[in-house]
């Protein structure tokens, strides 16, 4: 049988072929032997949100790996992490056939570009993966402040709350200073976890949740008034207005035409005393009516007993008659008068002096001079013996 040869140079190009041909295989083998691996390669978030991503590092060799793990082509201004077993690492080694797990932290900026963002986690020479996180709104570095209800309705007494959200959209906790543009007369607080405070700490990208309490002047006229109000810091502010909507101020005096608030009165007598009902507010009061609180067997009656309407800055005159205890020792006693409505009420406390009936100090001289005029009878018809 004849044997087939090949050329030297033939021969050499084989070899040589073969060679690099196991080399590549040998380096392919060596690049796949480790596998990174996540099943949330794409994720959409709003500026400001945090993900952890749960990575696998598969080792495919029968050898230790020990794995380097990078990430590359994070923009500058993202932060991230790497932790495995709750230390941060650079890198891991895996036995065998076996695979081991990191969290990668990320921070997505507030202020961001809307759009899509690739960068790869990668074991150089061993594995490489590709993650996208796509932002799905233009981002900020702001404040906001905002309410529900920004206007209320009500009179120049009550007190106007209002509930309102200071949300931090930025990337760092801040302390908002609290202040109010308020007219003079008008006081404003803020209150923050049922405490009143200046000042409130909000974490980033989140909210918390104050009160603002407004206390309009005494007696002010009605109308429509704007209170802006402010969350402040050095790196930024919000603003929103609140409008507080004055139907008007009740308020209600009853005196006399002469500011006296004193009488006198005998035991068992009656004394009827001029009032005087003012509106002082300016709002139109309705349905007024009078009440008394008076010494035991007292007697306090009014005429008349009640009054419609009184408009604004006008008066109405009532009389009330008291009458005492006809038993009632000398001395001074109170006797209170009320004024009363839905919306106001007064009272004054009138001083009542009482005085013995005249009758019976000249039933206590006629019985005076019975007595002596008995004793000098006596001693007429009995003194001679």
């Amino acid at each position: 049988m004849k044997q087939f040869l090949l050329p030297r140079r033939t021969l050499f190009i084989v070899l040589l072929f073969t060679s690099w041909m196991t080399t590549f295989s040998y380096v392919a083998v060596a690049e796949t032997a480790v596998t990174l691996y996540t099943p949330f390669t794409k994720i959409s978030v709003p500026p400001g949100q945090s993900i952890d991503y749960t990575i696998d590092v598969i080792n495919n060799s029968v050898s230790v790996k020990n794995a380097t793990i990078q990430v590359v082509g994070l923009p500058g201004e993202w932060s991230y992490s790497l932790k495995s077993g709750g230390w941060t690492i650079g890198e891991l080694s895996v036995l065998p056939k076996e695979r081991k797990n990191l969290t990668l932290h990320i921070d997505v900026p507030q202020k961001v570009n809307k759009g899509s963002y690739s960068f790869r986690v990668v074991a150089p020479g061993m594995g490489d993966l590709r993650l996208i996180i796509v932002v799905s709104e233009q981002g900020t570095f702001k404040t906001e402040l905002s309410t529900r209800q920004p206007n209320m309705e009500g009179n120049a007494t009550a007190l106007f709350t209002y509930n309102a959200e200071l949300r931090n959209r930025t990337g760092d906790k801040q302390l908002y200073g609290l202040r109010a543009q308020a007219l003079p007369g008008w006081n404003v607080a803020f209150k923050w976890s049922g405490k009143q405070v200046t000042a409130v700490p909000v974490e980033a990208n989140q909210a918390e949740n104050i009160t603002v309490e407004i206390d309009p002047p005494d007696g002010i006229e009605a109308g429509t008034y704007r209170i802006p109000v402010e969350g402040v810091t050095s790196a930024s502010s919000a603003r929103m207005e609140l409008e507080v909507v004055i139907t008007g101020s009740y308020q209600l005096e009853l005196t006399t035409p002469s500011g006296l608030l004193s009488a006198s009165i005998t035991a068992g007598d009656e004394k009827r005393i001029e009032l005087e009902v003012r509106n002082t507010g300016s709002t139109e009061l309705r349905n007024i009516k009078f009440s008394h609180a008076a010494p035991a067997n007292w007697e306090v009656t009014f005429q008349p007993t009640s009054i419609d309407k009184l408009e604004a800055g006008r008066s109405s005159v009532v009389y009330a008659t008291i009458k005492a205890d006809r038993n009632a020792i000398p001395g001074d006693y109170v006797t209170t008068l009320e004024g009363k409505c839905p919306e106001a009420s007064s009272k004054s406390s009138f001083r009542i002096s009482v005085k013995t009936s005249m009758l019976y100090g000249w039933i206590g001289v006629l019985i005076i001079a019975a007595v002596a005029g008995g004793i000098y009878y006596l001693f007429k018809k009995y003194g001679r013996r």
